[in-house]
């Protein structure tokens, strides 16, 4: 047989039920990484696409931009 032991109210201590503490996170934080001129000119040979600086600099700034509001 287990042992029971009777306690008063006073003597228990309460917390609130925080679901989120039993629910595992499915939601990864992201990095975000920053991109370069250079790793853009990295994939665009990787993809067969064309390029000169000034599509560069005009994509990274999209790139950028879209990302920061995310």
């Amino acid at each position: 047989m287990k042992r029971v032991e009777v306690v008063k109210a006073g003597e228990v201590k309460t917390e609130p039920f925080v679901l989120e503490d039993f629910i595992e996170a499915k939601v990864k934080p992201v990095t975000m990484e920053k991109i370069t001129k250079k790793r853009l000119k990295e994939t665009a040979k990787e993809l067969g696409l064309s390029y000169d600086d000034e599509k560069l600099v005009f994509a990274k700034k999209i790139l950028m931009y879209y990302m920061t509001k995310q």
